[in-house]
């Protein structure tokens, strides 16, 4: 399971490089997923355009991870973030709408575009 704990070692620290812009489609979502020891920090990047929303990979209802895919993060007509747990769906800014979390919110991952590269901010 991912943690969402700012103290987490595995987390990656602000100015870490994730990917070039273009290895993410457009809309769609990435995977990362860091280890440190036994700990280990798993989140995703949600494109849209030239702008990137990083979170937390893991469902505020259950905990686990949202894709049972990697990189596939987003509904077909990629209006939302699915939970492929539960169905559960998300806005593109993480809130739940629809499923037994609504109204929670994915924890976010600072994240931010510079130079067409996707880092951790």
């Amino acid at each position: 399971m991912a943690s969402s704990e700012p103290g987490n070692p595995a987390r990656p620290p602000a100015g870490t490089r994730l990917c070039a812009l273009a290895e993410i489609q457009d809309p769609g979502g990435k995977s990362f997923r860091f280890r440190h020891d036994t700990r280990m920090f798993a989140g995703f990047v949600v494109r849209q355009g030239d702008g990137v929303r990083g979170f937390v990979d893991s469902c505020p209802h259950a905990g686990w991870p949202l894709s049972a895919l990697d990189d596939r993060y987003l509904t077909r007509d990629a209006r939302h973030i699915l939970c492929a747990g539960h169905g559960a769906l998300f806005t593109l800014d993480g809130l739940c709408v629809a499923g037994p979390c609504v109204k929670q919110s994915l924890a976010p991952w600072p994240v931010e575009v510079r130079d067409d590269e996707v880092w951790t901010a």
